[in-house]
Order: structure tokens, then sequence, then C-alpha cells
């Protein structure tokens, strides 16, 4: 149901054709880079927590890590991510596949600085075998984004 989604809102913007049809499991960071052909820093993955005010997800570059102290900063509290059995009930996609795009309603999405640096990104398409190659003005205004965050750590020193 949740790649269908994902396939639904992208024939809508006639954007359909652009989902990449992978015939492996890129449900992680590695995998998704083998398969596409690309380093795992330019795999956008999306990643689920919890909020007093409900669930969010924040889009990272695939070699980032949270930074719990810029977290804390940012959103008020420790991060917590959501649970493997959470996370399909809470944001509408299952883990391997989780993307900001077709979201449950109430989801709030942000990006990471940690994508700046790059021009085009590979988010998934709802399912573990399913993304697409966006710029990130595209990923922007297609994820309905709440803002631009810096919560990560790690990314900086990865040369592109």
């Amino acid at each position: 149901m949740s790649a269908e989604a994902v396939r639904a809102f992208f024939r809508a913007r006639n954007m359909e054709h652009r989902i990449l049809e992978l015939d492996c499991s890129i449900a992680t960071v590695a995998l998704a880079a083998a398969a596409i052909g690309t380093e795992e820093c330019r795999i956008a993955k999306s990643l689920s927590f919890r909020l007093p005010s409900g669930p969010i997800l924040v889009v990272a570059a695939g070699d980032a890590r949270i930074d719990n102290r810029a977290f804390k900063e940012q959103f008020g509290v420790k991060p917590t991510m959501l649970s493997h059995d959470e996370v399909e009930p809470a944001i509408g996609h299952g883990v391997g596949g989780v993307c900001p795009f077709a979201v449950k309603e109430g989801v709030t999405v942000y990006l990471d600085a940690s994508l700046r640096r790059f021009e085009t990104v590979f988010p998934a398409c709802g399912s573990i075998s399913t993304a697409i190659e966006l710029t990130l003005p595209e990923l922007e205004a297609l994820s309905g984004a709440a803002g631009w965050i810096n919560i990560c750590k790690n990314w900086q020193d990865c040369a592109v």
C-alpha cells in the first residue's frame, strides 16, 4: 500500500516515470548506494522520531548521524526513534521504504543540512526496492518540509 501511495503521489505530479524500480532490496544506505550506483552519502535516509507533538521525519544524508545534543536544542527533547513496529502505523511507510512522500497526516518532515552539499539525492519511494533521484528544490517542495535543520554530525568530512 505504501509504495502505491507514493506512486500515486508522483503520478499526480507527472513524475512517476522517474521512480527507480530495482530488483533487489535497498532497505539500507549501503544496499541503496550499491544498487543505484552512487555514494552512500547521496542516499537521503528518512529517520522517524517521536516528539510530544507527534511523529516527525528527518531526511538526512546517508553518511550523517544524529547529534543528540543538536536534536535536543532543536526540538527540546532527547531523540527517541520510533520502534520498528511503530514506524508504519505512525508514518505510513514500513521500515526500509520510509520516505517523506505520501506520509500520514500529522507527520512533520524536516530536511537536514547534511543534504545541502549535493545537487541531487536519492530518497526511497515507499518500498524496499524503489527510489527516486531529486534535486534539493524538488525534495524540499515534494516533501512539504517544515524547514531545514542542522542536527546531524560526522558528515562534514566526507568529500564529494
